[in-house]
């Protein structure tokens, strides 16, 4: 059984979630990030004292060893990157330092200091811009910028040192969605739902092109199964997570059923053209995974926590938005 968990980006957008949801499962959970998103007595609040924080860089491969021997760690799921390509493109060294060229020595540490299972998060942006309707985990992957480019690089790395005792998992995720404690606003159903609560208008770039979007519960439900399938199941495997391919101007309407708002909706052309779908029918074939919670459920728990006022100056403040932090971080360095 695997017990001992590490997360790396930890702190972030779906790690932080992962984190809690992992505690309620009994698991020894360690976060390991760079806090560079929030405080850890924010984002961990009651389960504080039940996670063992880590302040540290991936980059730093001591102390990542360190980490991994201490704890005594069964599973690393690594979700540590610059996130997004406006955040990468600020400072692209930074970018690759970050998300290439340190992986394989977090893999090969985890390897040889007893580590069972490594679960990668890559991204369904590998794939570029597909003109099949179901994009499946076997076509050909045409990244558009060096942010997927590397994501595909990694995965390859990955895969190159599984082995019966070493299971290695690669989850290409669709766009995530929804309230997390370390919440992101960069996000295009999150996005969408900000500005028509808190400025009753939205701006549909575009409109036509298709998204592929996952409920953040889904996401998180997902590594929750990926610590109990059985090796032989995803070793060496790499799996599609997602759930609804949408039009962004169809979220723009879910938007409107759920915050129930007379706002203004306009439309602008977006030099943004990727349009693209993916299928998770692998997920559902091989492991019996299917998510539960829709795009729709995304809006709403954004909507209930906005009228919880549980989301504080989120035009202003800058640790809601990815780039914005990575910005702040170059300049200082």
């Amino acid at each position: 059984m695997l017990k001992n968990i590490l997360i790396t980006g930890g702190a972030g957008y779906v790690g932080t979630m992962l984190a809690h949801r992992l505690i309620s499962e009994n698991k020894n959970v360690t976060v390991y990030d760079t806090f560079w998103y929030g405080e850890a007595k924010n984002l961990f609040d009651s389960n504080l004292d039940k996670i063992n924080i880590i302040k540290a860089d991936i980059r730093d491969p001591e102390k990542f060893k360190s980490a991994v021997v201490e704890k005594n760690i069964d599973c690393v799921i690594h979700l540590a990157c610059v996130s997004n390509d406006p955040s990468y493109e600020l400072n692209p060294d930074l970018g690759k330092s970050i998300n290439y060229d340190c992986f394989e020595d977090l893999v090969k540490i985890s390897k040889d200091n007893g580590v069972k299972r490594f679960i990668y998060a890559s991204s369904s942006s590998v794939y570029g811009v597909k003109k099949e309707e179901q994009v499946t985990e076997n076509l050909s992957l045409e990244p558009l910028t060096d942010y997927s480019k590397y994501k595909a690089l990694c995965e390859e790395i990955l895969i190159k040192y599984v082995d019966k005792s070493f299971t290695g998992t690669v989850v290409r995720p669709a766009t995530v969605c929804g309230y997390s404690k370390r919440l992101r606003l960069d996000l295009s159903v999150n996005i969408l739902t900000t500005h028509a609560y808190f400025k009753n208008k939205i701006t549909i770039f575009g409109g036509e092109q298709y998204r592929p979007n996952l409920n953040i519960l889904d996401m998180i439900e997902f590594y929750v199964e990926a610590l109990k399938y059985d090796s032989d199941l995803i070793n060496g495997e790499i799996f599609n997570v997602g759930y609804e391919n949408l039009k962004i101007k169809d979220i723009g309407f879910l938007v409107k059923k759920i915050v129930k708002k007379d706002f203004i909706t306009e439309t602008t052309p977006s030099n943004d053209n990727r349009s693209y779908r993916i299928t998770s029918k692998k997920i559902e074939d091989k492991l019996g995974f299917t998510p539960k919670n829709s795009v729709e459920d995304a809006i709403r728990s954004l909507y209930q926590n906005f009228e919880n006022q549980n989301v504080k100056d989120p035009f202003h403040s800058e640790l809601f938005y990815n780039v914005q932090v990575m910005k702040k971080i170059y300049e200082n360095s």
